[in-house]
């Protein structure tokens, strides 16, 4: 990138990130065991052993974002973002993605809202994990 396009490019605004996106955590279920199941091909245990494999990574990961944020921080947190979404996507846990794929936009777009989406994030980590806890003690 040629220092003109780099000096343009910091006066270009970054949009905020949509308000759709919160409200689109609210229509979505947080499991979808059907598509575990595929994802496993009705393998039960290996069900299991993703989602007990899941809930550990989104525990660490939600304590490390949870940090004190510095300047420069954003890369490592978005990238943290992108493998949590890419992890839950996988398990069926798509309200985790997509409350990790806020997250990884506005950390990207440097919004004002970086904070509000890490809480949600964090609270939508919360919530999958007590319904994954909920599952492993039922099988």
């Amino acid at each position: 990138m040629t220092a003109q396009n780099l000096q343009l490019a910091r006066r270009i605004p970054i949009p905020e990130p949509a308000e759709e996106f919160e409200k689109a955590l609210d229509g979505l279920a947080t499991l979808d065991l059907v598509h575990l199941s595929r994802q496993t091909l009705g393998d039960s245990a290996l069900e299991t052993e993703l989602l007990a494999l899941f809930q550990n990574q989104a525990r660490q990961f939600a304590k490390r974002l949870a940090g004190p944020s510095h300047p420069g921080d954003e890369k490592w947190r978005a990238d943290l973002a992108h493998t949590l979404k890419g992890s839950a996507r996988a398990v069926g846990a798509f309200k985790a993605a997509q409350a990790a794929e806020n997250y990884e936009v506005a950390v990207n777009a440097r919004s004002q809202k970086t904070e509000r989406a890490l809480q949600r994030l964090c609270d939508v980590i919360e919530e999958t994990r007590a319904e994954i806890v909920g599952l492993l003690e039922r099988a």
